[in-house]
């Protein structure tokens, strides 16, 4: 009876490809992504690793120029393919509900407890996941029941469900339809979770709201919808809660593509907040905090695209001074964002106020660097351009007491 037992014990294991394997973990990956290193790990170790302020590949030790992730989407497939044959020869996942029991879930009126249960059911295993996101109308289930819920907890619990189930192929896209096709309510949902949720909730509904925002059609109705727009805008507020700040601002770039909804942005305040989201970051370094100032940089970008932002980016003198102390501070991405707003405040709407600030915080020298760096053709023509006018008031400014004092010293 015991040979049999370690028979059938030797038979549940199977051979990971290495391929397969997160190096960091050594774990199946369960959503491979790349870094620019070429490396591909499991999302959830690498953010580990990223958040305890390394700036390095774990497997070469290089130091990241950058530290955003890619996606392996072929590498998820083959992974998913392997799953689906390697499944038989697995131990069972551990949960306390079978597939019927997770598709009768679906099927019913949902509780709180069942939901619950659901979580746990997808997160046992990523085979449990695919089920629950390719069943038969879950995800139009789910959308219906977010729609109509009037209590908080269903909604918080459905939102960490759809958080979970998005990365799978076509989720997404459908995802997407429903919530257009069921019009205001749904969007009101959101933006129920993101007033009265727990800050979790409320990062997940942010980056499930970037998520969707695939079109013009799908960024007009979030950015349009009552009261959404400025919630998601209250997440960049909350200034010790990085994951928070950043999940705000990541939502707002993915919709704020009109001049609507820059001009609102700017009614709100997003200048003096992202001023004050620059100048409480001294160390730039860590990878959370570098994420969080490059889209804090390339949302002022983005507002400074048109004349109301950028005469609200030049009257904020704390603002102008924090993004030039920026400059090859956080990384390449921050820096060239940071020229762009410098050079579309102070060259293209030739704000004197703006100039002078640069000036008076070594802003040239600061522009210069980055001229002699390995930035791109654009920024290098437009560090060109700033050096021009920057120059130019700085001489200006210096000239004055010095024909002040030979006027003194002539005898004539």
């Amino acid at each position: 009876m015991t040979r049999d037992n370690n028979n059938r014990r030797e038979e549940l294991y199977v051979t990971v490809p290495s391929l397969f394997q997160c190096p960091i973990s050594m774990d199946v990956m369960k959503s491979p992504v790349s870094l620019c290193t070429g490396v591909t790990y499991d999302r959830s170790s690498i953010e580990k690793w990223l958040a305890l302020g390394h700036n390095t590949c774990p497997a070469t030790m290089q130091t990241l120029p950058s530290t955003h992730t890619t996606p392996n989407l072929t590498l998820r497939r083959l992974i998913h393919l392997w799953l689906s044959h390697a499944d038989v020869t697995q131990p069972a996942p551990t949960t306390s509900l079978s597939k019927q029991q997770a598709a009768d879930i679906i099927k019913v009126e949902f509780d709180s407890d069942s939901l619950a249960k659901l979580i746990g059911f997808i997160k046992a295993s990523e085979v449990n996941l695919r089920f629950v996101a390719l069943s038969n109308g879950a995800v139009s289930r789910f959308i219906e029941v977010f729609t109509k819920s009037d209590e908080i907890r269903i909604c918080e619990l459905i939102v960490e469900i759809l958080d979970l189930i998005l990365p799978e192929i076509g989720t997404r896209e459908k995802l997407t339809e429903l919530i257009l096709k069921s019009g205001a309510n749904c969007l009101s949902s959101f933006a129920t979770v993101l007033r009265k949720g727990s800050t979790e909730s409320k990062v997940k509904s942010a980056y499930i709201l970037k998520q969707i925002a695939l079109n013009p059609e799908s960024q007009h109705k979030i950015a349009e919808h009552p009261g959404l727009l400025h919630e998601l805008y209250n997440l960049t507020t909350a200034e010790t809660d990085m994951p928070a700040v950043e999940a705000g601002l990541s939502s707002l770039l993915a919709i704020s593509t009109t001049r609507p909804v820059k001009k609102e942005l700017i009614r709100f305040g997003i200048v003096r907040t992202v001023g004050k989201i620059l100048s409480g970051h001294e160390n730039s370094s860590t990878a959370p905090v570098r994420g969080v100032i490059e889209k804090a940089l390339a949302i002022l970008e983005r507002v400074a695209t048109c004349t109301e932002g950028r005469g609200a980016i030049g009257e904020d003198e704390e603002c102008v001074a924090e993004i030039v102390k920026k400059l090859m501070k956080c990384s390449g991405a921050a820096t060239e964002h940071g020229i762009t707003v410098l050079w579309s405040v102070c060259c293209l709407a030739r704000d004197r106020s703006a100039q002078e600030t640069v000036g008076k915080v070594n802003g040239l020298t600061k522009v210069l660097v980055v001229m002699q760096s390995d930035c791109s053709s654009n920024s290098r023509q437009m560090c060109r351009e700033l050096v021009k006018v920057v120059r130019v008031k700085s001489t200006k400014s210096n000239l004055a007491p010095y024909e002040t004092r030979t006027t003194h010293i002539t005898p004539y």
